[in-house]
């Protein structure tokens, strides 16, 4: 067994020393036209692209999500932040997310595909869900970010279950809420790159 295929429990991950992503000044939150298109400038040229959205949650049974509300797409350095419902103009994300030239890698990307696809009319291609790559015959677990860090580089990559409720609609986002963003985009390229540089990447 390499190390990339052994399971660590929730205990194991605790100990491991934690994974340092994203400071907040690697964060943007993209809020105007010319933001967008200095966006797309950087996103634009890379072959790879960390994917991932944000919703605010659902507390009542059977009620049905509005989001996605955040967009993140991340590059090696950056993340960049598209909260969907204040952007006059979405032309610029559309044509990234919808290009086949553009590999776009994330964690549990079917749902994120959905509602992009039934809110904003954006058809993801090129996309790489990553669990999948870490799979193997007769696997039972999914391997989601934190699983893949600890496996990949031993390190805790902390998720806050705070940040992962709280509300993505809102007009102004936290400090809290965009590091946690930005760094679920971020992770998914560096475990992806990880993944390439040991064959893995398919």
């Amino acid at each position: 067994m390499t190390p990339d295929q052994k399971h660590f429990s929730k205990d194991d991950i605790r100990i491991l020393p934690p994974y340092q992503g994203l400071v907040p000044t690697a964060v943007s939150v993209v809020a105007n036209d010319a933001e967008m298109e200095a966006a797309y400038r950087q996103l634009s040229a890379c072959r790879v692209l960390g994917f991932d959205t944000e919703s605010r949650p659902t507390f009542h049974k059977g009620e049905a999500s509005s989001g996605p509300h955040l967009v993140q797409l991340a590059t090696a350095g950056h993340a960049y932040l598209f909260p969907v419902e204040k952007l006059a103009d979405l032309a610029r994300l559309k044509e990234i997310l919808e290009s086949p030239a553009i590999r776009k890698v994330g964690f549990e990307l079917g749902s994120d595909v959905q509602r992009l696809k039934a809110k904003l009319g954006i058809e993801c291609a090129a996309l790489v869900d990553i669990g999948r790559l870490f799979r193997q015959p007769g696997d039972r677990h999914t391997v989601g970010a934190v699983q893949a860090v600890a496996r990949l580089f031993g390190r805790y990559f902390r998720k806050s279950k705070r940040q992962s409720t709280s509300n993505w609609a809102s007009p102004v986002l936290s400090e809290a809420q965009r590091v946690y963003a930005g760094n679920d985009a971020y992770v998914a390229l560096q475990v992806f790159h990880e993944l390439e540089r040991l064959g893995r990447a398919g």
